[in-house]
């Protein structure tokens, strides 16, 4: 009910008429922000050094989709290694053995302190590094060792690169979702003579899913624009590194990087919609609207 809207001397709650607030300035805003994009759409659509006749060429070239597969291929193959060395480090840290503990946090620092395109290169020189990998034993020899250039190859380095990377930021994830359960259930597990790998699998992780799932799903996103990174090592087949070698030849950059966004914005608009059913799942009984 407005302030001027007057009450009727003996009048019940059902006689009162509200009359909602009027909100101008939220339509002129809402009207600018469409003209002002109008705008820049009609413009853009008419500007010949966009190169629209190249960027419509290139979209679904069969170099670009292929690279665009890849990219896929190493954003889940990377969200997996992170996934798994993101637990075991959260687990490592909350462990009651400090070897354990220290060697959680010193992994954790260096690889959330320093960038991911110089670890990029240095996972991509690990054959110059490491040409041959082995157990010696000092009197005994050499027992065994392998050539590592066979089978590191530059998209195994961009896999482990990026998941060891990520690994760091996901062990805070999964230790503040494991940290979400409360200890009194960890106690009344303990009381039952439930198992400490049982506990964890049937009672902690499936109430920590609720607080890990949401920024894993933003970690994934993040995850597939990052592989445009592994030009660093590299991996010639990704979709950004074909983007680049097919502009380099005709000297047209912007519509190859607008066909580059356009892929990206069609997977991460995917993997938002998958995010969100995931979401869903996991927050009923949370008292959660997705």
């Amino acid at each position: 009910m407005s302030a001027g809207t007057p009450l009727r001397p003996g009048a019940g709650t059902d006689d009162i008429h509200a009359v909602p607030l009027r909100h101008p300035w939220r339509w002129v805003s809402a009207a600018v922000v469409v003209v002002l994009m109008a705008l820049f759409a009609i413009s853009a659509a008419g500007n010949e050094n966009y190169l629209w006749h190249t960027y419509l060429k290139y979209l679904f070239d069969q170099r670009i989709s292929k690279g665009a597969a890849v990219t896929v291929l190493i954003t889940l193959i990377s969200m997996v290694i992170a996934t798994a060395a993101g637990l075991l480090a959260a687990v490592a840290r909350m462990s009651e053995n400090f070897v354990l503990r220290y060697a959680a946090w010193l992994y954790i620092w260096v690889f959330r302190g320093t960038p991911v395109y110089v670890q990029l290169v240095f996972w991509g020189l690990f054959t110059s590094l490491y040409p041959r990998i082995g157990l010696d034993i000092p009197g005994v020899g050499l027992l065994f060792g392998v050539d590592t250039k066979p089978w590191f190859t530059p998209m195994v380095a961009a896999c482990i690169g990026l998941g060891l990377n990520e690994g760091a930021y996901m062990s805070e994830v999964m230790r503040a979702g494991i940290l979400s359960v409360g200890q009194g259930q960890r106690e009344a597990a303990a009381a039952l003579g439930i198992t400490p790998a049982k506990m964890m699998r049937r009672i902690v992780m499936p109430q920590a899913m609720r607080v890990i799932i949401p920024p894993t799903g933003n970690s994934l996103i993040g995850m597939l624009k990052t592989t445009s990174l592994v030009v660093a090592i590299p991996v010639s087949v990704e979709l950004y590194v074909r983007v680049r070698d097919i502009s380099g030849v005709l000297y047209q950059p912007v519509p190859l990087l607008l066909v580059a966004c356009t892929w990206y914005l069609a997977m991460t608009s995917v993997l938002m919609v998958g995010q969100h059913f995931v979401e869903k799942h996991y927050g009923r009984g949370g008292g959660e609207k997705a």
